[in-house]
């Protein structure tokens, strides 16, 4: 047991200024972490024992899985990123740690970078000790702190540029064997979650530059999240916001035949959809083609959406492009031919189109048949522009942002939409950084193969604050038992009383030998602020000893998620304890 006066709780009455949601203000009133600076948080006494026991549970649902633990380091000789297949995309959120001779370096490119992940270190390594497939498959797994350069630290520990994170990775002589991989993680990071007590659900994702067939995403629902969930209760479907879809166009839809020719008219100081939306031109959201410019890896290409329909730029990933930003105004118009606002792709309109590395149209405008877009001309529109006959498209895909309401790509009702928090992501990597590498093996015919690879990541500071943002009242935190800082807190009222004390102790011996970590709030401090202290770092079971009930012969028990106490005798209070604490720990233990 601990003594309250012996640790380290530093609880605060106010929140934070600079906090902006429950689990912030939580996480730093119940003296949980304190911030150092923007993105960066000591773990205090109570959050490194959260914090802990979230880690061992992580530990012991990898190994289950076959996972393999091992450490690596966070410090990356730059070279293993520059030669690996995203050193482009990753390199602005890392933090780079030059030595003396970095400045020599004819690339001016960091030495050394603190890394965000390890897939860049561990294929190397694999390279170089795995050469037989009789040597697979293998997982290997670490937990380990991350560095990422957050532009915008925010939200405590959801968003940081240092945290803690198990990253796996999997090596597999074939695509059948990486899925086997996949789903036996996936299972490891379901019974993770349910063993901490927190509600997640496993989302189709995207793979981002990470690359890789398909992903699935944890998300922990929640009032303020970091992503959306589109989901379908009568069918399963769930998809975070970048990955989802719908059946909103029907997969036997035909083309609409032409309605007229095409006619250009003037559209002096119209500039959006929604200047072209109002009086006098009146053509609705929905009857209108956006056309956006992009930059895809240097080059430019154009995307197609319906007027009320917004790009989904995650999406944008389905073309091969590595890097998508939106281009300038000054590289769009020698291309296009005018200033954003009146764009169109309509054939013979597009002043440069082999500057063009393809014109790409979402599935939806089909539904407009015949439309208004842009001439290409500023200050002027065309109409009856008809997507089959007019519109110079290489190629239709799904790049639109799916909204509630949709009808579900598996069930056809009405999707729905929630916020949640991404506490974990596995993706299906394939060969993509087996085959850049080198990270091949030998098969029984002594023929040369990549590894098909997978990756695994579980936020366990994130998961932390999910569970608070997940569980807490008016009072505080609520934890689960599996990961409580303590499970039981023994509230003394009166410290000199000797005989309170001695009971206190007998109490909290009876509740240690059960299996609880207890606490004992043993301060000088008024029996209100004792109860409020406890509420706030939420002690699932509270017993008080003292005061008017002990003269009475009873102590008092209470659980946090129970709005009432019970008294319970002093000659059985030992009994009673141990069962309540034996039932919590079957409770915790039956979610394995």
């Amino acid at each position: 047991m601990k003594l309250w006066s012996q640790f380290f709780i530093p609880t605060l009455k106010e929140s934070p200024a600079d906090a902006e949601i429950a689990s912030h203000k939580l996480l730093i009133r119940a003296g949980l972490v304190r911030k150092l600076s923007a993105g960066l948080y000591t773990y205090m006494p109570l959050g490194q024992r959260v914090m802990r026991k979230l880690t061992e549970i992580c530990r012991e649902e990898m190994d289950r899985a076959g996972a393999i633990e091992l450490w690596m380091p966070h410090l990356h000789p730059a070279e293993f990123w520059e030669n690996g297949p995203r050193w482009a995309a990753s390199r602005e959120i890392m933090f780079r740690a030059d030595s003396a001779g970095a400045a020599a370096r004819p690339s001016r490119e960091p030495e050394l970078v603190l890394g965000p992940t390890h897939e860049e270190v561990i294929t190397p390594l694999v390279k170089n000790e795995i050469s037989s497939y009789r040597d697979l498959p293998k997982n290997f797994y670490q937990i380990a702190t991350k560095f990422r350069n957050e532009i915008r630290p925010r939200y405590g520990l959801m968003r940081t540029r240092e945290f803690v994170m198990m990253d796996a990775y999997s090596f597999d002589a074939d695509e059948a064997g990486a899925a086997r991989s996949y789903e036996a993680m996936k299972r490891g990071y379901e019974a993770f979650f349910r063993r901490i007590g927190l509600l997640s659900i496993a989302v189709e994702a995207d793979t981002g530059v990470m690359g890789g067939s398909f992903s699935h995403e944890f998300m922990a629902p929640a009032e303020v999240g970091d992503d959306d969930i589109i989901y379908c209760e009568a069918s399963g479907y769930a998809a975070n916001r970048e990955k989802a879809t719908s059946a909103l166009v029907p997969a036997d839809l035909s083309d609409a035949p032409p309605s007229g020719e095409i006619e250009k008219f003037a559209t002096p100081g119209v500039a959006t959809i929604a200047a072209l939306a109002a009086a006098p031109y009146s053509v609705p959201a929905e009857a209108q083609f956006k056309t956006l410019v992009y930059i895809g890896d240097g080059q430019p290409f154009v995307v197609i959406l319906r007027g009320c329909d917004e790009l989904e730029e995650a999406k944008l990933g389905a073309l091969g492009f590595t890097l998508v930003r939106p281009a300038t105004p000054e590289e769009i118009e020698p291309i296009m031919g005018a200033k954003p606002g009146s764009l169109g792709a309509v054939r013979g309109t597009i002043k440069n189109p082999a500057a063009l590395t393809g014109i790409f149209a979402d599935h939806a405008i089909r539904l407009i048949g015949n439309g208004t877009t842009g001439a290409n001309e500023d200050a002027h529109h065309l109409r009856h522009v008809n997507v089959a006959r007019d519109l110079a498209i290489t190629r239709f895909g799904d790049f639109r942002r799916v909204h509630a309401g949709e009808p579900c790509p598996l069930s056809g009702q009405p999707l729905q939409s929630r916020r949640g928090i991404e506490v974990g992501h596995i993706f299906v990597l394939g060969t993509k950084y087996s085959e850049r590498f080198g990270a091949v093996y030998t098969d029984a015919e002594k023929q040369s193969h990549p590894m098909v690879m997978g990756c695994y990541g579980i936020g366990i500071g994130r998961s932390m604050q999910a569970l608070i943002e997940q569980d807490h009242d008016a009072d505080g935190i609520r934890w689960p038992w599996a990961v409580a800082p303590f499970q039981v807190i023994v509230t003394l009222l009166d410290p000199k009383d000797e005989a309170a004390t001695a009971m206190a102790k007998t109490l909290a011996a009876a509740a240690e030998r059960a299996g609880a970590d207890v606490l004992v709030d043993d301060r000088d401090e008024r029996p209100g602020v004792k109860f409020k202290d406890a509420d706030l770092i939420g002690i699932p079971l509270r017993l008080t000893v003292g005061g008017r009930g002990l003269k009475e012969g009873v102590i008092e028990l209470k659980w946090r998620h129970e709005a009432a106490a019970r008294k319970v005798p002093v000659a059985e209070a030992q009994s009673v304890i141990a069962g309540e604490v034996q039932r919590a720990s079957e409770e915790a233990t039956s979610a394995e």
